[in-house]
């Protein structure tokens, strides 16, 4: 049985779950904290969760290198769409909501959720980042219902496990949320996602976690 390391507070760790999920692949997770466990220095080549042992004692680390090997393995429950273009703007999406919204924002976060301290030139200079990142994310999201057409895929399970987070990190450190422009859209858009048994078990999880 695949083996899935890490933590129910880590979004990229959530993204994998949720793909499994989906996919109706049986797993067995491994809770691993980075500096805390002794697994993920031995196991994870960049030291990082979250990372997927195979059947047969494999490591495959990175979460978007991960999500390739499902869907080439497990391709019965697609999550990519057959054209070719499209197939591209979901990872074109995937990417954007990765390195230009949730990238910048967790700079933010050790203030925004843990009772750090950010600096003021941190918190300018991540403003600037993510006026790029939503007006990147702006052209491309479609919400026709998901947000890359008419098909749920990779680009959604990213989506639902990254937008919240960058929501709520930026209301609390700049008294607005960047990505309210969208909330007419997003809000129905996540609430239909949230409704999925792989979306909810996992957010479950998440909020169990954050409890203890």
């Amino acid at each position: 049985m695949l083996k899935l390391y890490g933590f129910p507070l880590s979004n990229y760790y959530n993204r994998v779950k949720i793909v499994l999920l989906e996919k109706n692949v049986p797993f067995e997770e491994v809770l691993a904290v980075p500096g805390k466990d002794e697994v993920v220095k031995t196991l994870s080549p960049a030291r990082k969760i979250p990372f997927l042992e195979l059947e047969n004692g494999e490591i495959l680390c990175e979460s978007g290198a991960i999500f390739e090997y499902l869907e080439e393995c497990y391709p019965i429950t697609p999550l990519l769409p057959e054209p070719l273009v499209a197939r591209a703007r979901v990872r074109e999406l995937a990417t954007v909501m990765d390195l230009y919204l949730e990238l910048p924002a967790r700079r933010l976060y050790a203030e925004a959720f843990f009772g750090g301290k950010v600096s003021d030139e941190t918190k300018q200079e991540v403003e600037r980042e993510l006026r790029r990142g939503v007006q990147a994310f702006e052209r491309l999201a479609r919400f026709s219902p998901y947000i890359a057409g008419n098909t749920f895929t990779y680009a959604d399970i990213t989506a639902a496990v990254h937008l919240p987070v960058v929501s709520i990190a930026t209301a609390k450190i700049y008294g607005k949320d960047v990505l309210e422009p969208f909330a007419d859209r997003i809000k129905p858009y996540l609430k239909m996602l949230n409704e999925r048994p792989a979306i909810a078990r996992t957010n479950a999880d998440r909020k169990a976690a954050q409890a203890k």
